[in-house]
């Protein structure tokens, strides 16, 4: 198989030629495989610093060295480079290091000596500085004595020499490793005319297909298993493609580390060929039977009747949402991006107060995962500050919080099978929805203590009531939907609220655009659709005195007529509106009634009249306890 160049490779090789100070950004704490024949075995899996160390000595760079801040300066690879640069610019070594303080006055500080093998021409020189990260606090809090180290440097790259070499003429380097470029001060690499970044990226499709395809596919698998099993897939190669394409898809924005460790699991657990993407969830989850994969297609079939027990007049609303399920589960979520770990779903559920928005996503969390503790809420009017994104990702070393870890990665580290409701989600803070793009898009979020969580097995449910009301041009809200107005012209109205908030007002297209077509409008609760909930609250209180009281209790027929021209006189508040009601009028009177008259269990209780007009609501009622009349 032809070799794949990464493009960070290629870009090393163009600018290695050209620049004197390169800086190495992004996944500098992976392992990565060595694209060609050389010092370094051909598809080795290596750290960072033995590519290099391979790549400039295949390269026709003589004397290459390792510096960090703890050790001084080394090359465990080969100790006679380091006896060779010691000797280039005048420095003596020590079991095996040129100890080197990173800053401070003496003349054999790190960067005085790098300025040294800087700009001698004699041999052709690498130093690479790793974990360059942690060589200052911040770049904006910075001593004179670190300002000075770097000056040091910087004056290193600007007095590069050129050597000549039997490779041709060569260029001493030096070589920064930096978790992101603006860990470094500002002034050292912006506008710097001698300074190149490159970064190092996750892995892409490619690189993942040729991994599964090529020499190390046999040792994901342990070799008695891979015995029995392979002869099936060489007769069947369309189905050990399937696998491996699931496996790339799966295995998105994964470094090779982890990569790795997902063939040494796989090979510890004798996993045979067939289950080899169930170690990306065992790994990922500390779980082999993905609970998406063992969801009841009867108890799905049946979803929305299930739904329409709980959530009343919201048809349109329910059959949406059962659509970005039924994507879920037949794996068709993924099949329009090219990023497959993003969550299962994502929904934006708006509407007027009280119509069952958060029902619909308990109702959901019930039927996919059995538990309506599945669906885990948060209000996001309280994270309206700029820095509440630690109270939900968690607070960084060294910040207050930090040990506690954050609301949101902590409860998907929990339970990674959940549904994420975010309630309000217009009041939470810029940050949080900077926050929001990434796990929209990546599916995934590395939390305060650095730890990686994914939400690939989640589903997201944003709630909201923007679009109901506008605001003029002096700040007065008005109604921007009504009750009068027809289904079709609400959802039309809500989403063009919606869009106007994201795409004027909050100048935040890109989030709209990541929620895509899955926005939902529920409907007001019309008439029909009240009297709906009203009976069902009225049989769960009756249901609930027979089970926990044994009180069988009966509303006559002109009874409820009272109670239920009362309760539907005013819809502006949605079903929340109506159970306010029904406690008004029904619960509140019944319980003075039932202790006024000391009727506490077994008794049948009949509630003859209501008088929704007195202050408070009061009751006619007769109630029969062991065969006697009350």
């Amino acid at each position: 198989m032809e070799a794949l160049i990464s493009k960070w490779h290629r870009e090393l090789e163009l600018f290695s030629a050209i620049k004197p100070l390169l800086i190495l950004e992004g996944n500098v704490l992976d392992q990565y495989r060595y694209p060609v024949s050389g010092s370094i075995p051909e598809d080795s899996l290596v750290p960072l610093s033995r590519y290099l160390m391979g790549y400039f000595a295949d390269n026709g760079w003589s004397e290459i060295v390792f510096y960090s801040n703890l050790m001084g300066f080394m090359n465990p690879y080969d100790p006679s480079m380091l006896q060779r640069y010691a000797a280039a610019v005048g420095a003596k070594t020590d079991k095996g290091v040129i100890p080197a303080e990173f800053k401070g006055n003496k003349a054999e500080t790190a960067p005085n000596l790098i300025r040294k093998a800087m700009s001698q021409d004699r041999t052709a020189t690498v130093t690479v500085l790793e974990l360059a990260s942690h060589y200052i606090t911040t770049p904006d809090r910075m001593d004179q004595a670190d300002v000075n180290s770097f000056n040091l440097l910087l004056q290193a790259a600007l007095s590069s020499s050129t050597v000549r070499t039997p490779m041709g003429r060569r260029q001493n380097l030096l070589i920064l490793l930096v978790n992101k470029v603006n860990d470094l001060p500002a002034w050292f690499y912006l506008n710097n005319p001698v300074s190149q970044t490159i970064t190092l990226e996750a892995p892409d499709r490619e690189e993942r297909k040729r991994l599964i395809s090529g020499r190390a596919f046999p040792t994901f698998f342990d070799s008695a298993v891979y015995r029995t099993d392979m002869p099936y897939y060489r007769e069947h190669p369309d189905e050990l493609e399937k696998l491996r394409e699931k496996f790339v898809a799966l295995t998105e924005g994964m470094t090779f580390t982890e990569l790795d460790a997902l063939r040494r699991l796989s090979k510890r657990e004798c996993m045979p060929i067939r289950d080899l993407n169930k170690v990306v969830d065992l790994y990922k989850y500390g779980i082999s039977e993905n609970p998406w994969q063992t969801l009841s297609m009867a108890s799905l079939r049946t979803a929305k009747q299930d739904f329409e027990k709980r959530i009343k007049g919201q048809d349109a609303a329910l059959e949406r949402t059962l659509d970005v399920v039924k994507r879920a589960v037949t794996g068709m979520n993924g099949l329009s991006s090219s990023n497959t770990a993003k969550p299962k779903g994502v929904l934006f559920y708006a509407g007027p107060t009280g119509v069952g928005k958060t029902e619909t996503a308990k109702a959901l969390a019930e039927k996919l995962f059995g538990d309506e503790s599945a669906c885990v809420r948060f209000d996001m009017s309280e994270y309206g500050q700029s820095h509440s994104d630690q109270k939900l990702m968690g607070a960084p070393p060294g910040y207050v919080g930090y040990e506690a870890g954050g609301q949101l990665t902590n409860a998907v580290k929990k339970n990674p099978f959940c549904i994420l409701l975010f309630d309000e989600i217009e009041k939470a803070h810029a940050t949080i929805l900077d926050k929001f793009l990434q796990i929209l898009e990546d599916g995934r979020m590395t939390d305060g203590q650095g730890n990686t969580v994914y939400f690939s097995e989640t589903i997201i449910i944003f709630t909201s009531n923007l679009g109901i009301y506008v605001e003029d041009a002096l700040g007065n809200r008005h109604a921007n939907v009504t009750m009068d107005m027809d289904y079709p012209t609400v959802q039309a109205k809500v989403r063009q609220g919606i869009e106007d908030y994201f795409k004027l007002e909050l100048g935040r297209p890109e989030i709209l655009n990541r929620i895509g077509e899955n926005i939902v409008v529920f409907d007001y609760i019309r008439r029909d659709a009240g009297e709906h909930i009203l009976r069902a609250q009225v049989d769960k209180i009756i249901r609930r005195l027979e089970e926990q009281k044994r009180i069988r209790l009966t509303v006559t027929d002109e009874a409820y007529d009272e109670l239920r021209e009362a309760a539907l006189r005013d819809l502006s508040n949605g079903g929340r509106g109506i159970g306010n009601q029904v406690e008004s009028l029904l619960i509140n009177p019944l319980s003075r009634w039932l202790f006024d008259n000391e009727v506490l269990e077994r008794a049948a209780v009949t509630v003859e009249h209501f008088d929704t007009a007195s202050n408070p609501p009061s009751m006619r009622c007769r109630a029969e306890r062991d065969g006697e009349e009350g």
